[in-house]
């Protein structure tokens, strides 16, 4: 028997899901959860053989939540559930080493027969993101970089940026100008659009 444990914040598509999977012999839904931040404490109290993960959750998103699973639970696989192929979020899952990546839209039989190979040792890719992860480009942002652009897109100023890095706010202006010059951003905010979606920061 499979113990799966489902994280979906819409209610009606993780009941469908607990239903769905319910259908199957080998399959048993331990545990489900409507938010990312409570998967680790459910794993650890239910411990399934996989969780099925929506990368979109409040609190605590679906990939932020399987790698610390991968910490806590090594055991307990994980397939991420997506409404959308984003380049970030495949960056991402791939990054965390993550089971599977299979999309809402995939035919029930599909997400079934991911969740077994998962379970199993392998590792399953929605075939229509396969040409998305050959063309992820490579990360051009150092990690001082990454480090500005993360608290500039929380909304703080070079000054405040500078002190909480322990750098000048000229050095903090320089980094943001070489930001949004290697990202080919339009600005700050675009800059932080674009690294957002690659998966950058």
């Amino acid at each position: 028997m499979i113990r799966v444990l489902i994280a979906e914040d819409q209610h009606v598509i993780r009941s469908a899901l607990v239903a769905l999977l319910s259908l199957e012999d080998d399959l048993e839904v331990v545990a489900e959860t409507g938010t990312g931040a409570d998967v680790v404490s459910k794993a650890l109290v239910f411990t399934p053989d996989i969780a099925v993960l929506d990368i979109d959750m409040p609190e605590v998103d679906g990939l932020t939540a399987a790698a610390e699973l991968a910490v806590k639970l090594p055991a307990c696989r994980a397939l991420m559930l997506t409404g959308n192929g984003k380049p970030g979020h495949l960056r991402r899952a791939l990054a965390a080493k993550v089971g599977g990546f299979v999309l809402k839209t995939a035919p029930p039989d599909e997400l079934i027969a991911a969740i077994r190979k998962v379970a199993a040792g392998e590792r399953v890719l929605d075939p229509s993101l396969a040409v998305t992860a050959w063309d992820l480009a490579d990360d051009p942002l150092t990690p001082r970089e990454k480090d500005v652009l993360r608290l500039a897109a929380d909304g703080a100023e070079a000054t405040d940026i500078a002190k909480e890095l322990h750098l000048s706010a000229g050095t903090v202006r320089n980094n943001l100008t070489a930001i949004v010059a290697k990202l080919n951003a339009r600005g700050r905010t675009d800059a932080v659009r674009i690294a957002r979606e690659a998966g950058w920061i």
